[in-house]
């Protein structure tokens, strides 16, 4: 039972969904006004090229054997995704999120470019780092951000997330997926850049 609960954490939370949960965090916490009909476009939008397109990127690289499984394990079959994740992230700044539209997720796809680009440049040198731990300290940032940006209390959305972080590294460590310094590594790349990046928006 305890395997399957560690399993389904390292599934639920893939690192596919946090671009998402980070759109639809913004959008029902931020008090600005944007028109319902361009909230729609930019989630929809954001869940065909964040989830989807990826999704069927990664079958059609099963197809031809440049990857084994969903969970990349080595550095050799992270290369390729990695390079077609930062393509789609600079396509979804370029077309989705424009600096003058909402500069709150630009900057949030900004930082998550930054961190695949970090993650891309680890696995050439052989360095493996968790992008389960990336993706969701990645968010953990921006939601603390947003938080103070607006002046709302997130305070059970921050206790959630030091959970889920906790959730996701025990079962990557349990599933022998990880080890200790590259859960920390994945966390650092993960964070850094939405904290860098804080001083242009916040």
């Amino acid at each position: 039972m305890g395997n399957f609960v560690l399993r389904a954490i390292s599934f639920v939370f893939h690192p596919l969904i946090m671009p998402l949960l980070g759109v639809l965090f913004y959008m029902s916490k931020s008090p600005r006004f944007i028109p319902e009909n361009i909230s729609y476009a930019k989630i929809f939008s954001t869940i065909i090229l964040t989830f989807i397109l990826p999704i069927l990127l990664f079958f059609l690289l099963k197809t031809i054997n440049k990857v084994d499984s969903i969970y990349l394990r080595s550095t050799r079959e992270r290369i390729i995704p990695l390079f077609l994740n930062c393509v789609i992230t600079a396509l979804i700044l370029w077309r989705v999120f424009p600096p003058s539209e909402i500069p709150e997720l630009y900057y949030f796809f900004v930082g998550i470019l930054c961190s695949s680009l970090a993650c891309f440049i680890l696995v050439i040198f052989k360095v493996k780092a968790s992008i389960h731990m990336i993706a969701a300290s990645g968010f953990f940032m921006f939601a603390i951000a947003v938080g103070v940006h607006f002046k709302i209390n997130i305070n059970g959305t921050i206790a959630l997330m030091m959970i889920i972080l906790g959730a996701i590294a025990t079962s990557r460590l349990h599933l022998k997926a990880h080890t200790n310094s590259e859960l920390v590594i994945g966390m650092f790349t993960g964070m850094f850049p939405q904290l860098i990046l804080l001083q242009f928006w916040l």
